[in-house]
């Protein structure tokens, strides 16, 4: 049984035995409280284990001290001690983060409702994690081409590697994560072209592009004592501005300007039954349209998050075309607030532009960018700037991440990770499974960088 037709399952069964609103949240409550205890124990034990080692580290220092005789022409030489260059720790921790929020939605989240999407316009927990992906791309395409331009790689080397990244990103994407083994032999008639992975890869793709052709290779000499140093990133970096106002232009015209048979110009609604039934072969617009149009509707997505609520009839994919635009975008933005204030009016349906994970709309990308990178910061104070936190457990997945999430698309609905529960009698066991699966995967990534196995693209 797929595990889209698990969790079908499991609701329906809690639809007909019930479960109150009290039980959740006590099961919530405790699930919090347990997670918090056995956090509590391993900053302990990591505390005691520290500390240990510092006096065992104390000891030996002063045995040396004792039984070595200083050599003064030994004290005469200059060691030049070459500084070892140092990972961003909280990068890899917000990557673990939410990948492991992810997997534990994966599962069900609980079965509430804040854990699943928004049906339409709105945001959840849920609709954070895979922007939040797309933001650390920016970052780590920043971080990683910078300081391969510092050590002399060419840029044709960069633009080999980029693109091999990319293949394989498209390959595992659509020839392993859009089907599974329940699904039989893969068939091109009913194949969905685009993914989760097929977005990542070609947002990597494009903004590598940019960051191999127009990034400044020694940003170091730019860092102080110039006027314009608070604006450094727009002005060293304005042809890749340009092509980002350029795509934002694009994806405004093709949604407010295109003509979409049968459909208001500009529509952005969920089509079905919503706007009182009037459009309802119009989901998504002008976005619905060219998925459609140029993929076909056999190979995009059929089982949208507004087909429920809304009885929406047409196929509509969350990572169609005019979307992966945005998500360019959003991986070359940092903090936007107050343009999604203005486009979104702080409201879920009346701004110009509302908040829409499925369209990826520009209010969505703008507050999403902002929390990212609220969040980063926060992560970077706390865990590379003070050292008050090494990451634990989050570091773990975030630094097998590939592996982590294909292995969770692939192995995730089978026995250990979930079993199929004929009658959920409780909403704690429901939330039990889909911690335990979640806690699972962080354990195996924990063993995994135990051993020092990292995969990598």
């Amino acid at each position: 049984m797929k595990l889209t037709e698990v969790a079908t399952h499991r609701i329906i069964g809690e639809k007909i035995y019930g479960t109150s609103p009290s039980g959740k949240r006590n099961s919530l409550l405790m699930a919090f409280g347990v997670l918090s205890a056995m956090t509590l124990l391993y900053i302990l034990s990591s505390y005691i284990s520290n500390l240990h080692c510092t006096q065992e580290h104390c000891r030996r220092l002063q045995h040396n001290f004792v039984s070595h005789e200083p050599n003064p022409a030994e004290s005469s030489v200059p060691v030049v001690v070459k500084a070892k260059r140092r990972r961003l720790l909280s990068l890899d921790t917000f990557r673990g983060f939410s990948l492991t929020i992810m997997i534990f939605l994966y599962y069900g989240g609980g079965s509430y409702w804040f854990f699943e999407h928004a049906p339409w316009n709105g945001l959840t927990v849920a609709d954070l994690l895979m922007p939040w992906f797309v933001f650390i791309i920016g970052t780590s395409v920043a971080l990683a081409l910078h300081a391969m331009m510092k050590r002399g790689v060419s840029r044709i080397q960069l633009l080999r590697k980029l693109t091999w990244r990319t293949v394989i990103l498209l390959v595992i994407g659509f020839c392993f994560l859009n089907y599974g083994p329940a699904d039989g032999p893969l068939s091109w008639s009913w194949a969905r072209i685009p993914g989760v992975l097929q977005r990542l890869g070609f947002t990597y793709f494009v903004l590598a592009l940019m960051e191999t052709c127009f990034g400044v290779k020694d940003l170091d000499k730019y860092q102080f004592g110039n006027w314009w140093a608070a604006v450094r990133d727009i002005i060293l970096y304005w042809p890749e501005w340009v092509i980002v106002v350029i795509l934002e232009i694009l994806w405004l015209c093709l949604t407010f300007l295109l003509p979409v048979p049968g459909c208001p110009t500009g529509y952005l609604g969920p089509g079905g039954i919503g706007d009182d039934g009037e459009y309802p072969n119009c989901t998504g617009g002008a976005a619905g349209y060219i998925d459609k149009w140029l993929l076909g509707e056999d190979h995009i997505y059929h089982y949208p998050t507004c087909k429920e609520l809304y009885k929406t009839t047409q196929p509509f994919d969350p990572e169609g075309i005019l979307g992966t635009i945005n998500s360019i975008v959003m991986a070359f933005f940092g903090l936007q607030g107050i343009i999604s204030a203005i486009l979104s009016k702080c409201t879920q349906n009346e701004g110009f532009i509302p908040i829409n994970k499925n369209l990826w709309s520009l209010s969505f990308v703008t507050t999403l960018s902002c929390f990212a990178f609220v969040l980063l910061g926060i992560m970077f104070y706390v865990v590379d700037v003070k050292n008050w936190w090494g990451g634990q457990p989050f570091i773990f997945p975030g630094m097998n991440s590939i592996f982590i999430y294909v292995g969770v698309m692939l192995l995730g609905s089978y026995f250990p990770f979930t079993w199929e529960m004929k009658v959920p009698t409780s909403h704690a066991e429901l939330l039990f499974q889909d911690l335990f699966g979640t806690s699972l995967w962080v354990f195996i990534a924990y063993l995994l960088y135990r051993k020092k196995v990292f995969f990598k693209i």
